[in-house]
């Protein structure tokens, strides 16, 4: 329904189809072993006047590279940090899938980065056919809940952005007026690739561009942002019961969605 069926591959792997949000090639790859003692940050002075200064994540003093071989820098020592943190947390070998920030960072270097139109425009069609837009036709109990949750997330969307969106009841599409999208595309037009990384991911992942910008705002927190996606799947559960597969892709995805806030803290 809406934008909570589409995917997107512009920034990280999310899909249902993927197992607990990990490609079958990825599955069925070998371990790698760890190779390193020591994970640490070394900082890049800019190459020319009014450069930025990067922050390089380096193994015994050698720098991680993204899959592009690109070296791995940014320039948040926050971020960095948390990255070598990663790094240096892992055991006898190295597990990508506790690593999402080294995940994020190379999406960012290697996909986003010189391509945030095509980031910004995605998350802005999630906008024009958001979760929020399309509301149950019944039962009472569900269309209360999704009134509780979702009116003052589309409220605060009018005072932001002056984004007046058109609802619907079922699963008919509704077009948004353009009007409805400009502050939304404005907003976005601020931000760089860190941040319109997070709230890429945590868009395709709710199915919501609102309830991303709500909570990279402050409007709403991981917690409250995560649950108002889930008010249709939340209710079926309490009515027919929890599949166990099901359930392991959630948290799986929760923990994608997590990780997607800590990275917008750690730039800031």
């Amino acid at each position: 329904m809406g934008a909570s069926a589409q995917r997107s591959h512009l920034v990280s792997e999310t899909d249902d189809d993927k197992k607990n949000g990990i490609s079958k090639e990825a599955l069925e790859r070998p371990k790698l072993k760890r190779f390193y003692k020591q994970a640490a940050v070394r900082e890049v002075p800019p190459e020319a006047e009014g450069g930025v200064v990067l922050y390089q994540v380096v193994l015994d003093g050698r720098p991680v590279r993204t899959p592009k071989k690109t070296a791995l820098a940014v320039p948040y020592r926050a971020l960095a940090e948390a990255i070598a943190e990663e790094w240096g947390a892992q055991g006898e070998f190295i597990e990508p899938s506790t690593m999402p920030l080294t995940r994020f960072a190379n999406s960012i270097l290697d996909g986003v980065i010189g391509r945030e139109a095509e980031v910004r425009a995605d998350i802005l069609k999630y906008a024009g056919s958001d979760l929020l837009s399309y509301r149950a036709e019944g039962p009472a109990s569900l269309v209360k809940r999704q009134a509780d949750a979702w009116d003052r997330v589309l409220a605060w969307a009018r005072e932001a952005f002056n984004a007046r969106l058109v609802l619907t009841a079922g699963v008919m599409p509704v077009t948004q007026p353009d009007h409805a999208l400009r502050g939304i595309a404005a907003a976005l037009e601020e931000l760089d690739a860190y941040r319109l990384t997070s709230i890429h991911v945590m868009t395709t992942l709710t199915g919501s561009a609102l309830l991303a910008l709500a909570h990279s705002h402050g409007a709403l927190t991981v917690h409250e942002a995560w649950a108002a996606a889930h008010i249709d799947e939340d209710w079926q559960i309490e009515q027919w019961g929890e599949d166990y597969e099901a359930a392991q892709r959630r948290q799986y995805r929760w923990s994608e969605m997590q990780a997607a806030s800590r990275l917008l803290e750690l730039v800031g």
